[in-house]
Parts: C-alpha cells; sequence; structure tokens
C-alpha cells in the first residue's frame, strides 16, 4: 500500500477520536434522568431552541469529514474486479479411473399374457355373487351432532 493510505487512515482515526470527544462534551438537553423519558418541563418537541454553539459546528464540520473520509478510503481500498480465488493453482487432476457407468433399465414395458378362456387370472378378484342379496350397510358411530 502506498504511503498516502496509511497517512489517510491516520487522519480519519484522529477525525473519529474528536468527533468522539465533541459529542461527550456537548450538554444534554434535559439536564436528568426524567428527560430521556419523556419528563422535561420544556413543552416543545426537541426542548428549547438554542443557537448554534462552537461544539454544535465542530460536531456538523466533523460528522461530514467522518463520512467523506469514510467514502474515500473505501475508494482507496477499491481492489477491482478480481476474483476471490485468482492466483491460486487449480487442484491435481485426479489419477484414479472414473467408475462404470451403471446399467439401464429396458424403457419398453414387459408384454402382459391373458389366460385362456375360461380361467381365473391367479390376482384377480372374484366377480361378486348375483344369487346373494348384498350386506345393509351398518352405521358409523360417534358421528357427532353437529
Amino acid at each position: 500500500m502506498p504511503f498516502y493510505y496509511y497517512v489517510s487512515i491516520g487522519v480519519y482515526v484522529f477525525i473519529c477520536f474528536l468527533l468522539l470527544v465533541v459529542v461527550l462534551l456537548q450538554q444534554g438537553k434535559g439536564g436528568d434522568i426524567a428527560a430521556a423519558f419523556g419528563g422535561s418541563s420544556s413543552q416543545t418537541a426537541f426542548g428549547a431552541r438554542t443557537g448554534a454553539t462552537v461544539l454544535t459546528r465542530a460536531t456538523w464540520v466533523l460528522f461530514v469529514l467522518f463520512i467523506v473520509g469514510a467514502l474515500g478510503l473505501g475508494a482507496l481500498t477499491k481492489t477491482g474486479g478480481g476474483s476471490v480465488i485468482s492466483g491460486k493453482d487449480a487442484p491435481p487432476a485426479s489419477t484414479t479411473p472414473a467408475p462404470p457407468p451403471l446399467p439401464t433399465a429396458p424403457l419398453t414395458p414387459t408384454p402382459q399374457t391373458t389366460p385362456p378362456p375360461g380361467t381365473k387370472a391367479p390376482d384377480a378378484t372374484p366377480a361378486p355373487d348375483a344369487s346373494k342379496p348384498p350386506a345393509p350397510a351398518t352405521p358409523k358411530r360417534g358421528g357427532g351432532g353437529f
């Protein structure tokens, strides 16, 4: 990194420290803890309006320098559109042979054989007997009255 990069980081840290000190030196608006919870005696929304003091102006100037410094350091450290893995060697080629391909099943369906006439197929369900009347349906229990 060039020399001006380290100088700019030092200046930025100094600006951050000054901003911290200036903010901590300012007097609070309420003066006690009741103001933090809305119990201040002032009826205005943000307290009584006072003139801009030296500390208030210093806060704004240091705030602007803080933002400009952050953007400037971000622009200085930008490295371009390189890849995160640029400069790395490729992994070594594998010396083990590839496994043989798996066998595939035939895509055509197996032919179905039909049983000869007058015989039943072994997996067929028996036809209902037409000489018997159907059994009466039994009512379901616990149906609720809704």
